[in-house]
């Protein structure tokens, strides 16, 4: 970037129509996490979507401007930038990071805008310069220098937009997005965003909550790749072109010490195999994955994978979830994905990684199970398909405690078989909770607070035990307890609603008891009946629950960690037995 570039980004926002908005501030939110302030003005600057990487590509992540729109009529008439306020880009407009902490929850349409430049060879010899969106919430119709070039329906998927024809080259760009957020409407996907805050619901999340990204690419270009891996070595691929036809395209995989152990020739568009010999599995232990170089034509993309198999078997007889063909008892925590200074936007990398460092430290395998981000029967193509090539996905759950559940016939039979035949790599829990007629590979049960885990016993509106599929308790614990010292989230509805916790304990002495007698409770389910594997809840308080490992503000670990590291090793020492 030349110092005119520059300039004019700098100085774009404020001078273009001769108004500045009014700047941005970090506002400070109900409750803080220590990263907070360090968010700074250029957040998420990682590249976004990591199996399928370019070097060229540019983050319009940082300080954009908005305001509210009067309704749907305003889509038409995309206004002068810059907008009223600065905000940062991506966060919720509920949100401290947003700078607009907005929790009135009366504004269902809104503008964001910004200005952007690209370097001239993004547009060269037929290249093709490509907006992304990873997630707006929850209708998004966008503008590129006054001209509309896409809309997109759902707030929890990725999209991307053409724009090539709508830029110019080595000048400032003026981009707009019009957002709709029709919270509360029981007719769209919304998981458990609320205004009307109660126990087990939470702040919404309205915006632009996920990085917004440039790339440039070839006329045509590798728009996805499907891969997986076997436990026998066995790759599957499908490098899909955005032109959809027959391409040549070459694959490289490389091993974990950077040598190239197999490459493949094949064309686009089209399902194929080839071997790798003897690779090094995949395994919560040992997570080792492989890098993949994908070439066709022009364009190269960067992917990994890792060899492994899921499957289910039986073993001394009981149905068991397999990895590479071995019973690993599963142990993770239910994660509602909420920071109380992002929303659904957490302040940093940082912030997720430490997350995952404590439940890891406490010995679980397995990583949150999140129910927050739901997924619709129409959505599930796409929900699937961008995800399905993570190597650590164990299994696709369709529906969770009959939510958007139809219960006058069990759809879950067919939308299992439809799973299958987009995903037959993975198991499938169709129901967790309740609701359960037989379909998917688990037989499901939540049960606070106590276990009820692969039990001949069981408590409604939790279905019976079936032993023709794989026991699992995919929710229990949820027990409390809030500190002498721990900061409440400052809003008075959900400071209110603390005592509707699961199960509140008013000193430590009874809290960590507790949760030694419900984790032994499972232990002695493993080593008796049939069980698999267990979610608790959760990984963090989240608004008015107390009932995380964490605080919400992630400070304080409130479980005994080492009472908990042996507790859960007890658990893997009686699936072993059974294995």
């Amino acid at each position: 970037m030349n110092f005119l570039e520059f300039f004019l980004l700098l100085f774009g926002l404020f001078s273009v129509h001769g108004k500045a908005a009014t700047p941005y501030e970090l506002r400070p939110p109900p409750l803080d996490t220590p990263w907070t302030e360090k968010v700074g003005t250029q957040p998420w600057p990682q590249y976004p979507r990591p199996q399928l990487r370019r070097d060229v590509w540019q983050s319009l992540n940082g300080i954009w401007t908005y305001q509210p729109a009067q309704g749907a009529d305003a889509v038409a008439n995309p206004p002068a930038l810059p907008l009223e306020k600065e905000t940062l880009i991506p966060s919720c407009i509920e949100s401290g990071i947003s700078g607009i902490m907005d929790m009135s929850f009366t504004v269902t349409h809104m503008w964001f805008g910004t200005n952007f430049t690209v370097p001239p060879r993004w547009a060269e010899d037929g290249r093709r310069v490509l907006l992304n969106f990873e997630a707006v919430d929850y209708e998004a119709t966008v503008y590129v220098n006054g001209a509309k070039v896409g809309f997109n329906r759902g707030g929890y998927s990725r999209f991307t937009l053409d724009v090539t024809e709508h830029i110019t080259s080595d000048k400032v760009n003026e981009l707009h997005v019009f957002v709709f957020d029709p919270t509360d409407d029981q007719s769209i996907p919304q998981g458990k965003q609320t205004k009307r805050l109660s126990h087990i619901f939470y702040v919404p999340c309205t915006g632009i909550w996920q990085t917004v990204w440039l790339e440039s690419v070839p006329k045509n270009f590798i728009s996805t790749v499907d891969l997986s891996a076997d436990m026998n070595g066995e790759v599957t691929a499908t490098v899909h072109s955005w032109a959809k036809g027959a391409t040549p395209v070459e694959i490289s995989v490389a091993g974990p010490h950077g040598d190239v152990v197999a490459t493949h020739q094949h064309v686009s568009d089209k399902t194929f195999t080839f071997q790798v010999d003897s690779p090094e599995l995949w395994s919560p232990d040992s997570p080792t994955l492989y890098n993949v170089t994908i070439t066709m034509g022009k364009d190269e993309v960067q992917s990994y994978t890792g060899f492994r198999t899921f499957s289910a078997g039986e073993i001394d007889g009981v149905q068991r979830p397999l990895l590479n063909d071995e019973f690993v008892f599963m142990f993770g925590p239910l994660d509602q994905g909420y920071w109380p200074d992002g929303i659904y936007t957490p302040p940093s990398l940082e912030a997720m990684v430490y997350d995952l460092e404590v439940i890891k430290d406490l010995g679980m395998n397995m990583g949150p199970r999140t129910r927050n981000r739901p997924s619709s029967n129409a959505n599930s193509r796409s929900w699937i398909n961008e995800h399905k090539s993570y190597p650590s996905i164990i299994t696709w759950v369709i529906y969770n405690e009959g939510w958007g559940q139809i219960t006058d016939y069990h759809p879950e039979f067919a939308l299992t078989e439809r799973v299958r035949e987009l995903d037959p790599t993975r198991l499938i829990d169709a129901v967790t909770g309740w609701h359960d007629h037989g379909a998917g590979d688990y037989s499901d049960n939540h049960k606070y607070a106590e276990p009820q885990c692969g039990t001949p016993f069981f408590s409604r509106p939790s279905s019976p035990y079936d032993p023709n599929r794989i026991g699992f308790q995919g929710e229990f614990g949820g027990i409390g307890i809030r500190l002498a010292d721990e900061k409440p989230w400052l809003i008075p509805a959900r400071v209110n609603s603390i005592n509707d916790t699961y199960e509140i304990h008013s000193g430590a002495e009874s809290f960590h008891y507790r949760a030694h007698v419900l984790l032994t409770q499972l232990r002695e389910q493993v080593e008796r009946y049939a069980c698999s594997g267990a979610v608790y809840t959760q990984t963090t308080d989240v608004e008015g629950e107390v009932n995380g490992l964490l605080t919400m503000d992630r400070r304080v670990l409130k479980v005994d960690r080492e009472r908990w590291r042996a507790d859960i090793e007890g658990l893997y020492e009686a699936a072993g037995e059974r294995a």
